[in-house]
C-alpha cells in the first residue's frame, strides 16, 4: 500500500508545482489590486515581497514557454525584454515615489545591473559550465560583439555626462540626453537583428570543435494555445510585479536606510530582484553546456537594460523638467574599466577555465561591497 500512496503524493506535488506558473500572476494582480494606495504593515510587506519574488520567477516561466516556441536566439531576447520591462517599471514607481532620491535611481540601477549581469551572470554561468569539465566553450565572435556592445553603451551614457561641460557634473543637457537616449535605442535595435537575423549562428551554442549544438529534442515546441495563454499570464505578471514594486518602494528605501546602507544600494536591490530569472535561466543552460546562451542571457541583458532604461527614463526626466544624474563617479569608473579588460581577456580566446569565472565574481562580489561599503 505504500508504493502507491508514494507515487500519488509525489503525483499531487508535481501537479501542485505545475500549476504553480499559472496561478501565481493572478495572485500577484489581485495584492496589488488590494494594496494600491493603502499603508501595509511589516507582516504584509514581507508576503508582499514573497509574492513579487514569485511573480517574478512566473514571468520566467513563461517568457522561457514563449521562447521555446520562437526558438534561440530569439528566446534571450525575449526574456531579456521581458525583465528589463520589469527594471524600467520598477525605477519609474521609485522616481514618482520618491522625486529626490529618485534623481541617481536609473544610474545606480542601471550600472548595478550592468555589475551583475558581466560579472555574477557570467561569472557564475562560467563557473557551472566547466564543472566536471576543463573548458567552457562559446563563440567568441558573438559574445565579443555583445560585450562590445554593453562597453558602447555604458560609455556613452553613464561615462559622458561625467565629463561634458554644458551642465553641472554628471548630468546631460536636454539635448544631448535626447541623443544619447535615441543612440542607446537604435544601437539596441541594431544588436537584436544582427544577434537574430543577420549573424544568428554567432549567438547559438557550440562544441569544442566549434559545431553548433543541436537543440535539444526531448521537449516539443509547446502548442500555439499554449504559447498564448504563457504570453497573457507573462504580462500580467510584469504589471503585478511593476505595481507591488511601487507598493514597496517605501519599504524598500526605508529598509536600507535602517541598515545604514547608502541610497545607491537600492539600485543593487532593484537590479538583483529584477535579474533573478535571468541568473536562473543563464545557470541551468551553462550546467547543460549551453555557455553561449548563458553568455547571451547575460550580455543581453545588459545591453535591454541601458538600450531601453535609458530612453524611457529620459523621456520621462526631459517631459517632467527632472534632472537625472547618470554620471558615474571614480569608483564605479574603475569597476567598468575592470570589467572591461577582464572580460576582453576572458572572450577572445573562445574557451574559459573556471578561474575565469572565478575572477568575475570575485569583481561582482567586490562591486556590491564597496557600494554597501564605501
Amino acid at each position: 500500500m505504500s508504493a502507491p500512496e508514494t507515487t500519488t503524493n509525489r503525483f499531487s506535488i508535481q501537479s501542485i508545482f505545475h500549476f504553480l506558473p499559472y496561478v501565481i500572476p493572478i495572485i500577484a494582480f489581485v495584492v496589488l489590486v488590494v494594496e494600491w494606495n493603502t499603508e501595509i504593515p511589516v507582516l504584509l510587506g514581507v508576503i508582499t515581497v514573497i509574492v513579487l519574488a514569485s511573480a517574478v520567477l512566473a514571468s520566467v516561466h513563461h517568457a522561457e514557454v514563449v521562447a521555446h516556441k520562437v526558438g534561440e536566439p530569439f528566446g534571450s531576447v525575449i526574456l531579456a525584454v521581458a525583465v528589463t520591462v520589469i527594471e524600467v517599471g520598477m525605477i519609474i514607481m521609485l522616481m514618482m515615489s520618491s522625486p529626490e532620491s529618485g534623481t541617481t535611481l536609473a544610474r545606480d540601477t542601471v550600472f548595478a545591473a550592468t555589475m551583475i549581469t558581466t560579472n555574477l551572470i557570467i561569472g557564475l554561468s562560467l563557473v557551472a559550465a566547466t564543472g566536471g569539465r576543463k573548458l567552457a566553450y562559446f563563440n567568441k565572435e558573438g559574445s565579443g560583439t555583445a560585450f562590445s556592445t554593453v562597453l558602447l553603451l555604458a560609455v556613452s551614457t553613464l561615462v559622458f555626462p561625467s565629463v561634458t561641460v554644458s551642465s553641472p557634473e554628471g548630468v546631460f543637457t536636454t539635448s544631448q540626453l535626447l541623443f544619447f537616449a535615441v543612440l542607446a535605442l537604435l544601437i539596441w535595435v541594431l544588436f537584436v537583428v544582427a544577434q537574430t537575423r543577420r549573424h544568428r549562428d554567432f549567438f547559438l551554442p557550440i562544441t569544442k570543435r566549434g559545431e553548433i549544438i543541436a537543440p535539444d529534442k526531448h521537449a516539443d515546441p509547446p502548442t500555439t494555445r499554449t504559447t498564448i495563454i504563457s504570453l497573457v499570464l507573462l504580462i500580467v505578471s510584469l504589471v503585478s510585479v511593476v505595481g507591488l514594486a511601487k507598493v514597496l518602494s517605501k519599504p524598500i528605501e526605508e529598509v536600507v536606510a535602517t541598515a545604514g546602507l547608502p541610497e545607491a544600494f537600492v539600485g543593487i536591490v532593484i537590479a538583483m530582484l529584477v535579474l533573478m530569472p535571468e541568473t536562473i535561466a543563464a545557470y541551468k543552460n551553462a550546467r547543460a553546456g549551453r555557455t553561449q546562451i548563458a553568455l547571451n542571457l547575460g550580455y543581453g541583458s545588459a545591453i535591454a537594460s541601458i538600450g531601453l532604461t535609458i530612453p524611457v527614463v529620459g523621456i520621462i526626466a526631459v517631459g517632467t523638467e527632472t534632472p537625472i544624474v547618470l554620471g558615474l563617479d571614480p569608483m564605479h569608473l574603475v569597476f567598468l574599466a575592470l570589467t572591461a579588460a577582464l572580460s576582453i581577456l576572458t572572450i577572445v580566446q573562445g574557451r574559459a577555465l573556471r578561474i575565469q569565472g572565478t575572477l568575475h565574481l570575485v569583481v561582482g562580489f567586490a562591486y556590491i561591497f564597496l557600494v554597501a561599503v564605501p
